[in-house]
């Protein structure tokens, strides 16, 4: 079992992402995420979602929403419990993140972007300013979402 956190940036109408291009061996590969990670010894989830941010992107939140719950199988016997968050207050300088290249999007573009399946549903529930939810994602093992459920119901993929 994995914890980590995982929070979009936003500004403007557009979310802060990450294509994740530099580590090799990364399940995220070639993906565009927002920015997080795994949680440290003791952290909680803010303060996993602070550190994580401010290594990733030199910003410190100063405003931040928990959003919901996500749980990821990845069908490889991998489970990951990731606490989702936005943040729309933020201060300091950006820099370059050694996971991959940070760029603004707009939000009603996200989906056009190397996404997993996943993320378009937990994407659509912030834009819909659904309140605090569990999302379930089951994938095939690869790239393939095999079912999703939202507070114990099963979705139609």
């Amino acid at each position: 079992m994995e914890l980590s956190t995982l929070c979009y940036l936003e500004r403007d109408d557009q979310y802060l992402m990450l294509h994740r291009t530099v580590k090799k061996n990364d399940v995220n590969k070639e993906k565009w995420i927002g920015v997080g990670g795994h949680f440290e010894a003791e952290e909680s989830p803010e303060e996993c979602l602070l550190r994580e941010v401010y290594e990733e992107t030199g910003l410190v939140l100063t405003s931040w929403r928990f959003r919901g719950i996500v749980t990821f199988v990845s069908g490889n016997g991998i489970v990951e419990y990731m606490h989702l968050f936005t943040a729309d207050g933020f201060e300091g300088e950006m820099h370059a993140c050694d996971e991959g290249e940070l760029a603004w999007v707009d939000r009603d573009r996200i989906t056009d972007l190397n996404i997993w399946e996943g993320d378009k549903i937990f994407l659509r529930l912030l834009r819909e300013e659904t309140p605090f939810f569990s999302l379930k994602l089951v994938y095939d093992g690869g790239s393939r979402l095999v079912s999703a459920s939202l507070d114990g119901k099963k979705l139609a993929l």
